[in-house]
């Protein structure tokens, strides 16, 4: 069981302070929060040491859900990163010392390996769950068939740790996993823990005239990640995001986020933020309820094209 949001830490330890993380953090838990996510590329693993600091100073560890993930490059090499039973097991030690624990609750393969078998890659989770180093696993960035593969694999044999979650990108201007990856979702039992809810900040409109200087679409490291959703689709969706704020008198952040909250198979929506400013709009967020008019007006502006195979006649 976890909270309807899940806080990010992606930007703990460089746009972040401590100071600031932990106000977040305090907030955070005090509005009703548990898991909180991280990963090991985070800030090159700063992220989990601020985390882990704060699990002893602010907050009580028993208060919290750390879900972190493993598979990016964290040495050098090729034995530095990827999906081997070698890698995940160091990277999963490695987190534990910067977060100061005994076991996660939750982790996660951050993205498909091709070059390791999916089967090593499993049974080191399966190797996690047992030491008791690790609760629950999941996956995350996975596509439709990886997923289900992965799912399958897990449940087909008694004593395999099934696989919980999957975490991907999924917002009102991102609803590609509705092809696929919801489905094998729905029928293998997985939750989905949406990032980028808000669309990287587009969203919020903040960048519907300019980019303020102070955004991530500013930032010399985030730039190229924000522009990609800077288009005229996008634009249209935004519009409509604004009108349903003016009506319901909120915030866009609050109508972005609560249409995918409310998405089928949305377990936990990721909300990061910059500073605990920000994090308090997107707890503030969680009593709106949009009204079906609204949710069936953002459904259409924003749509996905779907077709062969994805829908298929009865």
């Amino acid at each position: 069981m976890v909270s309807r949001l899940a806080l990010g830490t992606m930007t703990w330890g460089r746009d972040t302070d401590e100071d600031d993380a932990a106000a977040q953090l305090r907030a955070f838990v005090e509005a009703g929060g548990t898991l909180v996510d991280t990963a090991d590329v985070y800030v090159e693993g700063t992220s989990e040491r601020v985390l882990g600091r704060l699990l002893h100073d602010v907050v009580p560890r028993e208060d919290v859900l750390v879900a972190t993930k493993a598979h990016g490059a964290t040495g050098s090499g090729a034995m530095g990163r990827g999906s081997s039973r070698g890698h995940l097991l160091g990277a999963l030690e490695a987190s534990l010392r910067r977060l100061g624990l005994d076991h996660v609750d939750l982790w996660q393969l951050h993205s498909w390996d091709p070059d390791v078998a999916l089967e090593e890659t499993l049974a080191a989770l399966d190797s996690a769950v047992a030491s008791g180093k690790v609760r629950y696993v999941g996956v995350s960035n996975f596509t439709g068939w990886q997923t289900a593969q992965a799912a399958t694999w897990q449940r087909a044999w008694p004593g395999r740790a099934p696989l919980v979650s999957t975490q991907m990108e999924y917002s009102l201007l991102q609803r590609g996993v509705e092809r696929e990856v919801l489905p094998a979702c729905a029928a293998l039992g997985l939750g989905l823990l949406p990032w980028s809810p808000l669309g990287r900040g587009v969203l919020t409109g903040k960048y519907r005239h300019t980019t303020p200087s102070d955004s991530r679409g500013a930032s010399s490291h985030f730039k190229g990640f924000v522009e990609e959703l800077l288009g005229p689709d996008a634009q249209r969706v935004v519009e409509a995001v604004v009108t349903a704020a003016d009506g319901l008198g909120t915030s866009p952040l609050a109508v972005a986020l609560a249409w995918v909250r409310d998405r089928p198979g949305v377990t936990a929506p990721v909300i990061g933020a910059r500073t605990v400013g920000q994090l308090q709009g997107s707890l503030a967020a969680e009593s709106v309820e949009l009204p079906k008019e609204i949710r069936a007006a953002l459904d259409d502006v924003s749509a996905p094209a779907l077709g062969y195979p994805e829908q298929t006649r009865s």
